[in-house]
């Protein structure tokens, strides 16, 4: 007797009023350490949520939870009213399209070039042809501003240019979501404030939703449309940041002002 193929993984669909990501709950320890207690936060279509807080805090563990890189011990991560945390690798494959994340290595392929490595994610996912794929890749490479390099090796790219031909990988696919971990690691200020109107750019010419995980507060004014700011597995603040300017939360006023608690 042959089996049925298993039927195709159903895609959810994002309801235009209601948030793209809805995190209940949300609990993780590594060992006796928590490091995620009970969070509750939404991001809301076309934001860009930047996650705030001290080394160690837990920001990056929250991005991987976005994507099914990671499954909570408790609550629920809910993309487009779907809860991420029970579905199989199988089940998240087609969700890998639609939500990138933007590593801080970059994570290139060293053996390829410019041109392959932003075709690879295209390959993966669609079926396009040769021109469509060169087409493709000229478009993202100019929303990262960096038209013409498709022959250069990673190696030959600096910091900043890594960095950016990661991001213009990430948009081939016109992904709804882009998670960015710490963008801006090992950048100078220069190149810093280079791809953070990058990133701005990006989302604006893409329509998509951001999460940033950051220690850098001149990227985090420049691409927020609110800040959340991480304290011991929950979230102490979430709003713009005039609002955080004005709080009385001496830890957020210290830490958006540089200076230790007891200064």
């Amino acid at each position: 007797m042959e089996h049925e193929a298993d039927p195709p993984p159903v895609e959810p669909e994002l309801d235009g009023d209601g948030p793209v990501f809805s995190v209940r709950g949300l609990t993780k320890s590594y060992g006796r350490k928590r490091v995620l207690d009970d969070l509750d936060f939404d991001v809301a279509k076309g934001e860009c949520l930047v996650i705030l807080g001290r080394s160690g805090s837990g920001k990056s563990v929250t991005l991987r939870q976005l994507n099914g890189l990671e499954k909570p011990d408790r609550g629920s991560v809910t993309f487009a009213g779907v809860d991420l945390a029970p579905l199989s690798e199988r089940d998240l494959f087609p969700l890998r399209k639609r939500i990138a994340m933007l590593f801080q290595s970059g994570a290139l392929f060293d053996s390829m070039d410019v041109y392959e490595n932003i075709a690879f994610p295209l390959r993966a996912h669609a079926h396009p042809s040769e021109e469509e794929v060169a087409a493709k890749v000229a478009e993202v490479l100019e929303t990262v501003e960096l038209p013409g390099i498709e022959q250069k090796l990673p190696s030959e790219l600096s910091g900043g240019m890594r960095k950016r031909v990661a991001l213009a990988r990430s948009l081939v696919l016109q992904p709804e979501v882009l998670l960015f971990d710490e963008p801006t690691t090992g950048l100078d200020p220069m190149t810093s404030d280079s791809i953070a109107h990058t990133i701005v750019t990006a989302r604006d010419r893409h329509h998509s939703t951001a999460v940033v995980v950051t220690h850098d507060l001149p990227l985090a004014r420049t691409v927020a449309s609110r800040i959340a700011f991480l304290d011991e597995g929950r979230f102490r603040f979430i709003g713009t940041f005039a609002e955080a300017e004005g709080s009385d939360d001496p830890l957020l006023t210290h830490f958006l002002a540089g200076r230790r608690e007891d200064a």
